[in-house]
């Protein structure tokens, strides 16, 4: 599993694509908060709050995430390279979550800048250090946990093909589900009995739960459990293309 990590990472940041996600995370962030005018402009609202990064970071992962992952099998199948690792002494298990972790790790460096905003504000307040330090810092944990889901999503996507961009798309279809699809199913009518249940269901009922600052067994559960079942399913779909190759 960690030979499947370094490489990669290796390719991540061996190429522009980790120096990329990176840097559009943190740009298109930043274009909210300090430049661009309106509700999400701190300096317009007067609010030392991280709220603009916490509301727009789970849209802006759902499709930088899925451009992480869509080629991390996918192109192994196009390409035959992954009957190469097949034939290397390692699991399924461990290549998927080799690829699961490397991923993540991906994510988390582009969150780690994301405390420059967090210094920023806390020293421009009217009264320096004036700002939710628990609810900040939860929101951070929260939007790590929901980046994980989305990378756990994508590798599944990516392992249903051969085609980079399908396996974007793929991905992006399961994690814009998974993050407002319960919630928009909960709405419809005839559902009022059972909303709850289906608002538990998704990824954005938890994702505020951790945001207030709370950091609740019950939602790192979820989280856990949502990760664990993409990527054994992932590699439920390695395991039918090595049955399919022996016939």
């Amino acid at each position: 599993m960690l030979a499947i990590f370094r490489k990669e990472i290796n390719g991540f940041f061996s190429t522009l694509t980790g120096y990329l996600v990176i840097a559009v995370f943190l740009v298109i962030n930043s274009l909210f908060i300090w430049i661009l005018p309106g509700e999400y402009n701190i300096l317009d609202t007067g609010y030392a709050g991280l709220d603009t990064l916490f509301i727009l970071s789970p849209w802006i992962f759902l499709f930088l995430v899925p451009a992480i992952t869509m080629k991390m099998i996918a192109e192994e199948k196009r390409t035959g390279t992954i009957e190469l690792v097949f034939s290397r002494p390692v699991t399924e298990r461990s290549i998927v979550y080799g690829k699961f972790l490397a991923s993540v790790a991906l994510v988390f460096l582009a969150l780690l800048p994301g405390l420059i905003y967090f210094i920023s504000v806390w020293l421009l307040g009217e009264t320096p250090g004036n700002i939710d330090k628990g609810g900040t810092l939860g929101a951070f944990a929260g939007l790590f946990f929901l980046a994980s889901v989305y990378a756990s999503a994508g590798i599944f996507a990516s392992s249903l093909t051969d085609n980079q961009v399908i396996a974007f798309i793929i991905a992006v279809l399961i994690a814009l589900f998974m993050f407002a699809g319960f919630d928009s199913f909960a709405y419809l009518p005839g559902m009022k009995k059972i909303d709850e249940y289906f608002i538990s269901l998704g990824i954005n009922e938890h994702y505020k739960s951790i945001s207030r600052g709370v950091i609740d067994i019950k939602d790192m559960a979820y989280f856990i459990a949502v990760v664990i079942i993409f990527n054994e399913a992932t590699r439920l779909s390695l395991l039918s293309r090595k049955w399919r190759k022996r016939r």
